[in-house]
């Protein structure tokens, strides 16, 4: 089944993967505390705007809070700037997603977000139908096609508190990547503990963490 780009968080832990049947010449980057898709060398230009764009990213909040935003475009750095200035989560999501809207493609894709804390997660998607943003205790996912409603999803990575940060972030990259969804591409993982955040990427020959 292709279920598009996905999102899964739960607290301490989160995901995203890229699936594409239109760009699968990507990869993801690391740039500094946030984690960027864009082309791999060699592929073909394009002028598409949806393609590249920063799909993980580190915050912290005024009060110190280690947090973590996934997302599938343009919306995840806004979303950053608003916990990076004290909004509360469910705000910080739903603020972007409302204003930037779903993508004016020829599928009007939805935008897909998660933001990660310690003990908390929160995640949101806008549709051309609705703006859904709900806090969730368990491991959920939403996509851009299919399961674009949240969902419960079984993510493993989530399971393990003993591993630590990074290796989880490293996990939990290289399960969705992994996931049975056609069309895999790339993929990023965070986990956030109380000494931070740790990000890491799986561009499938390439495993690496920030």
């Amino acid at each position: 089944m292709y279920i598009g780009r996905f999102v899964v968080v739960a607290p301490g832990i989160g995901a995203y993967r890229v699936s594409s049947r239109s760009f699968p010449n990507r990869r993801v980057i690391d740039r500094d505390g946030t984690l960027t898709v864009g082309p791999t060398p060699g592929a073909p230009e394009t002028d598409n705007p949806y393609v590249s764009y920063n799909c993980a990213h580190e915050v912290r909040t005024p009060a110190g809070e280690p947090l973590a935003v996934v997302g599938n475009g343009s919306h995840v750095d806004p979303i950053a700037e608003k916990l990076e200035i004290g909004y509360p989560a469910r705000d910080a999501l739903a603020t972007p997603l409302l204003a930037l809207d779903y993508e004016k493609d020829d599928y009007d894709t939805p935008r897909i977000a998660g933001i990660v804390g310690v003990d908390t997660a929160t995640i949101g998607v806008v549709r051309r139908d609705a703006l859904l943003v709900e806090a969730v205790d368990e491991p959920t996912i939403v996509a851009t096609y299919e399961t674009d409603s949240p969902e419960p999803y079984d993510l493993s990575a989530a399971a393990d508190e003993s591993a630590g940060a990074m290796a989880n972030a490293k996990a939990a990259a290289a399960e969705v990547l992994g996931a049975d969804f056609e069309h895999p591409v790339c993929a990023a993982g965070a986990a956030v503990s109380a000494d931070g955040v740790a990000l890491a990427y799986d561009n499938d020959d390439e495993t690496t963490a920030e």
